[in-house]
């Protein structure tokens, strides 16, 4: 049933979702006035569709899994955990301050590396040459991939999986 002014009061994602194949499963669906969430499966494997609203804009978050290419990019995280990924390709050496642990990670290499927790919010802290570059949190849950991209920008996780 479509609230008005909801953000899927327009058929147009469903619509176009499933003319390539994505099923909506009706158990992951969540709609709101000002967010919504459904979830689907895709030929490739499980999706999620989430829209929100932000400053008068539709915000749009797309996610398809395929467990195929994960599993063959050495992304899966071990059961019951998910996995960070992260590299710093500047020069020099960074340190990432996590879960009670400190990453040494040598710049300019190309070579992701990676860490599994265990589901949670974690506080992290990013530092170059003695200095804090960033210092922020991430919320992970089982079975997800995050890309954390550690240099001077301001650039939040990426869910990658």
């Amino acid at each position: 049933m479509c609230r008005p002014r909801s953000l899927l009061c327009s058929p147009f994602y469903r619509t176009e979702l499933a003319k390539r194949g994505w099923e909506e499963k009706p158990d992951g669906t969540v709609v709101a006035a000002d967010h919504a969430k459904l979830a689907f499966v895709s030929p490739k494997g499980p999706a999620t569709l989430k829209l929100g609203r932000a400053k008068d804009e539709t915000i749009v978050e797309l996610v398809q899994r395929n467990t195929e290419a994960v599993a063959k990019a050495n992304f899966l995280p071990m059961p019951g955990r998910a996995r960070l990924i992260f590299g710093y390709l500047a020069p020099g050496v960074a340190s990432l301050a996590i879960n009670d642990q400190t990453i040494k990670i040598a710049g300019g290499e190309n070579h992701p590396q990676t860490l599994d927790l265990p589901p949670g919010t974690y506080s992290y802290q990013l530092v170059v040459s003695g200095h804090t570059l960033r210092t922020d949190t991430i919320t992970v849950a089982a079975g997800e991939t995050w890309s954390l991209q550690l240099g001077d920008d301001d650039r939040k996780p990426d869910q990658i999986y």
